[in-house]
């Protein structure tokens, strides 16, 4: 690796990969195409929830929701990743680097409770339609994007703060590709048991609580569909729960394993490859997951595509 050595000292360098200098290249090609594919299907999702009048509904401008923060997640971390796969210089300076922590923690925390927030926007479309409209009315519905925005910054910023004030002694050499909570907290040259134990009771409330919340919403959801007579119906209503539930499982599994441990048990590579799916592949599958499973979102990129053909032959 090679680093200039006219970088600031407050500079952060991030390794990376360059341990292993043969995979840089064929990363860099794999992510770049990652980040063109979740830049396109996040923001398609984004506009026709927004401008196709049959998807006006709350389970859309949740998923449009998912989509700007998924779009922002990749953002926060991938373009200077990319940087560093090519140049010779694998730094981050400090206030990149802290910026970069305080909004990957913020998306990915806003996430946890949105994620929660789908779930039970399907339990009362399922469970409860003839009050559906009114549990999930306008104004219901952007109170609680709003809360979920804001609890996951609020998050942020007390885990970030926390994490930015730990003694570092000089260290600056971050054995990862973006600045998180576990592999700053490895350069602290002093006890961080009183931060391992604030990122475990935050990660507990912000993942497992979520996620006990969600399982046990679609127990309920799935004793409402057994008692659909009609096969149709019962798939139907099963179909729109699957992308979810997929998405759900993609986040989770990777960021229970990354956050709700100490850090001091942290592994470079398994922190690495985690940190590969869940901030990398998990924003980019959503878009599609959502859209290869969904007839309604198929049928709205069918209508807006043909509007598009059609002006242009006029």
């Amino acid at each position: 690796m090679s680093i200039n050595n006219q970088s600031s000292l407050d500079d952060f360098i991030l390794l990376g990969f360059s341990d292993h200098p043969w995979l840089e290249t064929p990363l860099f090609i794999i992510f770049l195409v990652a980040y063109i594919f979740a830049l396109f299907g996040n923001i398609t999702i984004i506009l026709v929830s927004h401008l196709d009048p049959q998807l006006d509904n709350p389970m859309y401008f949740f998923v449009s929701n998912l989509s700007l923060l998924d779009l922002c997640y990749t953002t926060s971390t991938v373009p200077q990743m990319l940087i560093n796969l090519r140049g010779p210089e694998k730094t981050i300076s400090h206030g990149g680097c802290v910026a970069q922590l305080y909004i990957f923690l913020a998306l990915g925390s806003t996430e946890c409770i949105l994620l929660a927030i789908m779930a039970f926007d399907r339990y009362a479309a399922i469970c409860k339609p003839l009050h559906y409209p009114v549990i999930m009315n306008q104004k219901r519905c952007i109170h609680m994007a709003a809360g979920t925005w804001a609890s996951g910054f609020a998050n942020s910023f007390v885990q970030s703060t926390l994490t930015v004030v730990t003694p570092r002694c000089g260290h600056r050499v971050i054995d990862h590709f973006f600045c998180e909570v576990p592999a700053l907290l490895k350069l602290a040259c002093t006890d961080t048991h009183m931060n391992e134990a604030e990122l475990n009771v935050l990660g507990a409330l912000l993942l497992l609580m979520p996620l006990i919340l969600i399982l046990g919403i679609y127990i309920l959801i799935a004793q409402a569909v057994i008692k659909i007579h009609s096969v149709e119906s019962r798939w139907k209503a099963f179909n729109t729960c699957v992308s979810h539930l997929l998405v759900v499982f993609l986040f989770y599994f990777t960021a229970i394993s990354m956050y709700v441990q100490p850090p001091s048990s942290y592994s470079h590579d398994r922190g690495k490859i985690m940190a590969v799916f869940y901030g990398i592949v998990t924003p980019t599958l959503n878009p599609y997951i959502y859209t290869l499973r969904n007839k309604e979102v198929k049928a709205a990129l069918r209508r807006a595509l043909t509007k598009e053909f059609w002006h242009k032959t006029r």
